[in-house]
């Protein structure tokens, strides 16, 4: 007489209706793996499958070997964010994703760093053969790489949305300003910007890149320390008119500092 084990396995392989949803939440490896077994089980069930961040590796490459499985977008999308996909095989789902759902797979949480990473490379690669509503949409609601590199491309309409952007950083835009060829409406949009334009290490950036508005520069200067302000004035990087009104903030503080010792 079959064990309650092999009956539930064998079960697993024809179920259908409530009660194959039902199989989706159990625990026993074994079971699982007669489910996909099943001719009865569809994309729906598999996807729900895979929310399931304690699956174990074996059923999620069980899940990505079968080619029916894996030639749905929304399951090779589940498979190639899921933490326990073997790593070699979440790499080759990547690059048979829409461009929309790397986008999706590189902010979600559970995914692992180094896909999430490979998901924006790849996006990152494809920005400069987008259509312009593509690069806006990724601008407005991509991950913080993308965004920065969008930013950089300077695009007059991408500007805005990328710096909007909840999830562009602090370390992306310094990384734009640092970039050689950065354009000036770029740096000016950054400038300008009530998000950005009070980040103190934004500001140092600015100060150091020959592109930034006078008006700017100016509001700035009082904010720097000391110490900043020397270092940049040291530069070869900012322009000549920028050394020249940072020589002379260094030069009104100097007074201020002798007149309050005396």
């Amino acid at each position: 007489m079959p064990d309650e084990r092999t009956s539930r396995i064998e079960r697993a392989r024809s179920a259908s209706g409530d009660e194959l949803k039902s199989l989706i939440h159990e625990t026993e490896e074994g079971v699982l793996l007669a489910m996909l077994e099943n001719p009865h089980l569809e994309d729906p069930h598999v996807a729900s499958l895979l929310e399931r961040l304690d699956l174990s590796a074996k059923v999620v490459a069980a899940v990505a070997s079968r080619t029916k499985w894996a030639a749905s977008e929304g399951i090779r999308l589940r498979l190639a964010r899921h933490p326990r996909t073997p790593r070699r095989i979440a790499l080759g789902l990547l690059r048979q994703l829409f461009l929309f759902n790397l986008a999706r797979l590189s902010l979600f949480p559970s995914a692992p760093a180094e896909i999430r990473r490979v998901a924006e490379e790849l996006i990152i690669t494809r920005i400069p053969h987008l259509a312009l509503g593509e690069k806006l949409t990724l601008a407005r609601r991509g991950p913080s790489r993308v965004a920065g590199a969008i930013l950089a491309e300077g695009h007059p309409q991408a500007i805005k949305l990328a710096l909007g952007n909840s999830f562009l950083t602090e370390s992306q835009v310094l990384k734009v300003l640092a970039k050689a060829g950065v354009q000036a409406r770029v740096v000016a949009a950054i400038a300008q910007h009530p998000k950005w334009s009070v980040q103190y290490n934004v500001r140092v950036a600015l100060l150091r890149n020959p592109h930034t508005p006078v008006p700017c520069m100016l509001a700035f200067l009082p904010n720097l320390t000391l110490r900043d302000l020397k270092d940049i004035s040291k530069l070869e990087s900012p322009a000549p008119h920028a050394k020249k009104y940072i020589q002379q903030e260094l030069a009104r503080r100097a007074h201020g500092t002798a007149q309050r010792e005396k």
